[in-house]
């Protein structure tokens, strides 16, 4: 016996901007920081750099630093990357940000809240079902998918825990991709 015919729609979840570092502050105390626009330094002591991604705290507006190499020879790296250092390239800001090695070694996490957006199809089949949808993740953005699914159909987390049937656990954050299926109503 062969499975009902169903569609498959993509959801992309996307980086509207870069996260939020939950920090503590050294100078208020407060727990929150922000990249703004995102600039290194760089410090040269002979051949050896240090680089730091300053960052800036929400509450008082004092920059801090987080360390990203740390007494690194220079012909350890590599001459596009040391160019995105001394240019504060946005994209190699983001990398650093997201590397859960610099987020570690420094001591903060990201808070995601307001920096994402699921982009959905505007149509939505009314006949076939059961419909399967593929959520792909641009960024590590960590959410909740029963959130996730409630969020973009528009549902009760409840109504969408009744209504699909998902290859991953829900209640646990995930930014990988994951597929599940909507069953019809009733």
């Amino acid at each position: 016996m062969s499975s009902p015919p169903h569609i498959v729609l993509p959801w992309v979840v996307r980086r509207t901007r870069l996260p939020l570092l939950s920090m503590l502050c050294g100078y208020c105390r407060a727990e929150s920081a922000t990249t703004g626009e995102g600039r290194f330094r760089v410090n040269a002591n002979g051949k050896l750099l240090d680089v730091w991604l300053l960052v800036r705290c929400v509450s008082c507006d004092r920059t801090s630093k987080l360390t990203v190499h740390e007494r690194a020879s220079v012909r350890s790296f590599d001459p596009a990357e040391l160019h995105g250092y001394h240019v504060n390239d946005p994209d190699l800001v983001a990398a650093r940000l997201l590397d859960p090695l610099l987020a570690r070694r420094n001591h903060f996490t990201l808070n995601w809240t307001g920096a994402w957006r699921l982009d959905t199809p505007s149509a939505w089949p009314d006949e076939a079902w059961p419909v399967r949808v593929e959520v792909v993740f641009e960024d590590p953005v960590p959410v909740r998918p029963e959130r996730l699914i409630a969020h973009g159909l528009g549902l009760s987390r409840n109504e969408a825990l009744r209504r699909i049937k998902c290859d991953v656990p829900l209640r646990r954050p995930r930014s990988a991709g994951f597929t599940f299926t909507v069953l019809a109503e009733g």
